[in-house]
């Protein structure tokens, strides 16, 4: 199980990885271009969403970390404006805005952090989306997490060859735990992501036994509990 932040082991370091940073806040966005920066990234920074769409269709990006507060943020998500290429993007979104976590910008993959975020937080889901979570290389309208692979173009779950029954509910808290891999999830966050709002415990335990009992008939276990704090997934020796 996750252990404390002096058990885990280092970040990776980024390999050049070109990151497009939209922040209207002037002292987030600096803090956010110098850790990325340290951590071996190169940063291009805009202050306003309208701003990082009009880079992103003149360069090309391996990951957007936009702040979701900005103002014309929410104009751009109904918009979904075209881009020939579709980097990941990274929130950072307010807690009470998680069962929305809105907008897509037109980008692709999304994962968040919620605010205030802590700059080691913000490291971990850079590294792990630009790894494709763990998995290697894996393929647009797919997340995964080594033998287990999401694709949402076919709304389709697979531990290695064996393809996985699962309902909407287990589908979206799949996905949930895996875009959040190694990170625990609580009851709270799980209901209000698969449902909208959240659900006694109870009904947020059986759908986790359910789906537990789908993903974890191969070795090695995948999804686990942290006593009193929620759930995560991964392999309980790396955590």
């Amino acid at each position: 199980m996750p252990g404390s932040s002096s058990d885990r082991p280092p970040l990776a370091r980024g390999a050049g990885q070109r990151l497009l940073v939209v922040a209207g806040d002037s002292d987030v966005a600096e803090l956010l271009c110098a850790t990325l920066e340290l951590a071996g990234y190169r940063i291009v920074a805009v202050k306003a969403a309208v701003d990082g769409v009009a880079r992103l269709t003149r360069e090309r990006f391996d990951l957007v970390v936009v702040d979701a507060t900005l103002p014309d943020v929410t104009e751009l998500g109904r918009t979904r404006p075209t881009l020939a290429h579709r980097p990941p993007v990274l929130l950072l979104i307010d807690y009470e805005s998680l069962g929305r976590i809105e907008p897509e910008l037109g980008l692709g993959e999304r994962d968040y952090v919620t605010k205030p975020f802590r700059v080691a937080d913000v490291l971990t889901r850079v590294q792990l989306m630009l790894r494709g979570t763990g998995s290697g290389p894996v393929r647009s309208g797919t997340v995964g997490y080594r033998d287990l692979v999401l694709d949402d173009t076919l709304c389709e779950a697979r531990r290695g060859a064996r393809t996985l029954d699962l309902t909407p509910a287990e589908y979206r808290l799949l996905r949930h735990l895996l875009v959040n891999a190694h990170r625990v999830l609580s009851k709270e966050q799980i209901g209000r992501y698969v449902w909208g709002d959240h659900r006694g415990d109870n009904a947020i335990e059986q759908l986790v036994s359910r789906l537990r009992r789908k993903v974890d008939q191969d070795a090695p276990e995948l999804i686990h509990t942290r006593r009193g704090f929620g759930y995560w997934l991964g392999r309980a020796d790396q955590a």
